[in-house]
């Protein structure tokens, strides 16, 4: 999850954009049915950035196996910040990802969810690498099927970075879409991805692509298995672009399942 200074694009969308499924199969899902903590069969928790801030100069700590902050309820998956006192941050959370019990090399994937609002969070549905093979970030690329700062409360964005494309050096690929009702209803963040390209929707909507244009791994790195990761951040160096409403507490991103298809 990398901060990226845009202005949200308004998309037009096609009654008939949507991706045909009818080749695909469910090969892994939480439809969240167990109330209580998150399915540890499915699930695991990323604290290894604590100290460092995630390199994004984050302001949450996030925690593992503390129910208040990531829980199952009334068949729904709250991954909730707080604001409190949690090791030395001032607000706490949770990073959950899939890695070693969910990684894929192509598929889609559809998260349905909704999403937290006020100013200074920054909720994500996102992916990496889970074996690292061409090196770090961003070597080995990391693909965003969502991200959203409440600072513009109208907009949700899709990204990849690679090596060549990235926000450090000014050339990340990148697409924002406008909508009204983020924090009300729920809407369904979708990837697809395969050998030749990533697609990302909204609500089955198309609104973000990146073709490979090569086989260079600095340019493609999207060749190897990736896990998913959903995590509500607060501040940051783009969450706090306009500071942080600490009044705004505490907020959640809700999740109703997450679901993905493969080939057959």
């Amino acid at each position: 999850m990398r901060y990226l200074l845009l202005f949200p694009v308004l998309i037009l969308l096609a009654a008939n954009a949507g991706p045909k499924t009818t080749d695909l199969v469910l090969v892994w899902s939480d439809e969240f049915e167990k109330p209580g903590l998150p399915d540890v069969a499915k699930w695991s928790y990323d604290t290894d950035g604590n100290a460092s801030g995630w390199g994004n100069n984050e302001w949450q700590h996030y925690t593992a196996g503390r129910i208040e902050n990531a829980f199952v309820e009334d068949g729904m998956l709250h991954i909730r910040a707080i604001r409190e006192q949690a090791e030395n941050k001032k607000y706490s959370s949770a990073r959950l990802i899939t890695k070693g019990k969910g990684d894929w090399l192509y598929g889609r994937v559809e998260v349905r969810a909704k999403l937290p609002g006020t100013r200074g969070i920054w909720p994500a549905i996102w992916m990496l690498p889970t074996e690292w093979k061409y090196g770090g970030w961003p070597e080995s690329g990391e693909i965003d099927i969502m991200e959203h700062v409440g600072y513009m409360p109208d907009s949700v964005f899709a990204s990849v970075h690679t090596k060549s494309y990235n926000h450090v050096i000014g050339t990340q690929r990148t697409k924002g879409l406008y909508l009204t009702d983020l924090h009300e209803n729920f809407h369904v963040y979708v990837l697809e991805w395969d050998s030749e390209q990533v697609r990302i929707f909204v609500d089955d909507n198309p609104y973000f692509s990146f073709r490979r244009e090569s086989d260079d791994p600095n340019v493609w790195p999207f060749n190897q298995k990736f896990h998913l990761l959903l995590n509500v951040a607060v501040g940051g160096n783009w969450g706090a672009v306009k500071g942080v409403d600490s009044n705004g507490f505490p907020q959640e991103m809700i999740v109703d399942y997450v679901r993905v298809y493969q080939k057959k």
